[in-house]
């Protein structure tokens, strides 16, 4: 009889730790406390909740925890990525340089404001955007570079800030995974000219509905001011934008919600000690997984100053041929049979191949958004086969459960699952027919785990 619970054998889970094995609050997540609970409660009790005084609290804290001047909230991390990209000067006629492989939210909005968005691949290690893929991208209507430090992984800055320097291009930082990460000891979020993130409630800093962006640059945040915190116009210093405030010049109202904001600050004094926990837990897991044929943790090396934060949706690196071929589906029943359910293939769908930047007329121009405001006879829309690693990542990455708590009696079990599906991984070979391609998704839904 096989070991292997998929083949009738028994579960690696429940064999190791017994049938009363429960995971309690292994996976619950964001920790919610009675401090939070009382702060919503006096917000509402106060009826500040559109008010700015504990927002203004929250973001000067989180700047200072950042290391940066400024920090502006907003209602969502899209609202606080578009209002960077405004803040830099990113307008009709402009291309901004973004990975394929992220959320939607990392560029879309990019539309809105009439520039074009042209992708860049990814490294197939970090899942970040690849530094020597950006160069060739560039055109002189390129304004910015947006680096997606993606599940948690600080992209390679050095080398991003090198080329947009000398080609005298603004860097912004999508943090929305990857809050309190370091890269080689400078915090993600810190190195570009500005950054902005999710802090809904799946993400690492959970909050609720809410976002937020940062800068050093006196000028980008005043022109996200104006963009779309009307409220706050009359602390503009710059003349130009003072003459015209009043009147939010994108028409958007991005002020962020004051129960996200209460939520946000009892969330910063108890972050970054879950943080550590996290990346204990995590880095234990994977530690137990080192040397194995088939899998590659995606995580910064040791001693390099760099960490992924709080680990949000963490992924690892599959390598089939290490595997006699095996599919990454097949891996992944195995290892899910073996009561590890959060384990399945692919992340998010590449986005240069969706309709949207492709033939998608979204304002009834009569030509598709992504190319309207080009010159004629200038088309960036990127065909399939033009970023080979992101549309083959979905058969090498795949997620693997996000502890939240350093408890090894309950961590080792899980990663004994992968350790039996590997070590019997032959066995799943005849059965190895493989349905359909595994494509991702467009939208990253949170799982549970």
């Amino acid at each position: 009889m096989s070991k292997l619970a998929l083949l009738n054998g028994k579960k690696a889970v429940f064999e190791n730790v017994g049938n009363m094995f429960n995971t309690g609050d292994m996976f619950q997540w964001p920790i919610v406390n009675s401090a939070m609970e009382t702060g919503v409660l006096d917000v509402l009790h106060n009826c500040t909740m559109s008010g700015t005084d504990l927002t203004r609290r929250f973001e000067q804290e989180f700047a200072t925890w950042n290391g940066v001047k400024y920090a502006l909230g907003h209602n969502t991390g899209t609202a606080s990525l578009q209002s960077a990209m405004y803040g830099v000067g990113l307008g009709a006629g402009d291309e901004l340089i973004c990975p394929s492989i992220t959320y939607w939210a990392s560029c879309v909005q990019a539309l809105s404001l009439g520039a074009s968005v042209v992708f860049a691949d990814i490294d197939p290690e970090t899942l970040c955007i690849a530094p020597g893929d950006i160069e060739r991208h560039i055109t002189p209507r390129t304004k910015a570079i947006m680096v997606v430090h993606y599940f948690g992984m600080p992209a390679d800055m050095d080398p991003i800030m090198e080329i947009a320097r000398r080609h005298h291009l603004k860097v912004i930082e999508d943090i929305s995974h990857a809050q309190g990460g370091l890269y080689k000891g400078r915090m993600v979020g810190s190195i570009g000219d500005a950054a902005g993130c999710s802090l809904m409630t799946c993400k690492s800093f959970g909050v609720g509905e809410a976002g937020i962006m940062l800068t050093n640059d006196l000028e980008i945040y005043e022109r996200a001011v104006v963009f779309g915190h009307y409220e706050r116009h009359v602390e503009l210093t710059d003349p130009l934008l003072k003459a015209g405030s009043g009147i939010p010049w994108g028409g958007y109202k991005y002020r962020m919600h004051q129960m996200s904001s209460i939520i946000a600050l009892e969330q910063m004094k108890k972050y970054p000690a879950e943080m550590a926990e996290i990346d204990k837990a995590m880095n234990y897991f994977w530690d137990q997984l080192d040397g194995l044929p088939g899998l590659r943790s995606q995580r910064p090396a040791k001693d390099s100053g760099s960490t992924k934060g709080g680990w949000f949706s963490p992924h690892g690196i599959y390598v089939s041929e290490e595997l006699g071929g095996l599919s990454i589906s097949r891996f992944c029943d195995a290892i899910q049979a073996e009561g590890v359910t959060i384990c399945s293939p692919g992340g998010n769908a590449p986005l240069h191949l969706h309709p949207l930047f492709h033939c998608v007329d979204v304002y009834g121009a009569g030509k598709p958004t992504n190319i309207v405001n080009l010159p004629d006879g200038i088309d960036i829309r990127q065909p399939d086969g033009s970023l080979p690693v992101a549309e083959s990542i979905q058969k090498k990455m795949f997620y693997v459960p996000w502890f939240k708590h350093y408890k090894p009696e309950q961590i080792k079990p899980y990663a004994d699952a992968f350790r039996k599906v590997i070590e019997n991984y032959s066995e799943l070979l005849p059965g190895d027919v493989i349905a359909e391609e595994v494509k991702g998704n467009w939208a990253l839904s949170p799982r549970k785990g």
